[in-house]
């Protein structure tokens, strides 16, 4: 099983460099953190994890902060659910100061 993420900075148009990603289970416990590198990607999270509802919370606030911009969104968590635990899971975010939208990739 493997867990990536991207983000996307739908102001600039490019990469989302630098956004903190930590991966939390559903006991709310952090088990895993990464920075997205210079394409906007932490590659991999959590390692091998088992069927369940986990949340990955992106450090949002920080972000645009660091540019000097404004936004509504602090932080971003999306929740989702592994209900295969041998399949491929990715999850994108596509960010902007006062808005955001998610989707399961491939």
């Amino acid at each position: 099983m493997s867990l990536s993420t991207h983000v996307l900075d739908a102001m600039s148009g490019r990469p989302a460099v630098g956004v903190a990603v930590t991966l939390t289970g559903s006991n709310g416990e952090p088990m895993s953190t990464g920075t997205t590198d210079d394409d906007g990607r932490v590659a991999q999270l959590g390692g091998d994890l088992p069927s369940g509802v986990y949340r990955l919370h992106f450090g949002t606030g920080a972000y645009f902060a660091a540019l000097d911009v404004a936004t509504f969104y602090p932080e971003v968590i999306v929740a989702f659910e592994i209900t295969d635990a041998t399949g491929k899971y990715h999850v994108p975010v596509l960010l902007s100061p006062f808005a955001y939208s998610t989707y399961r990739g491939s």
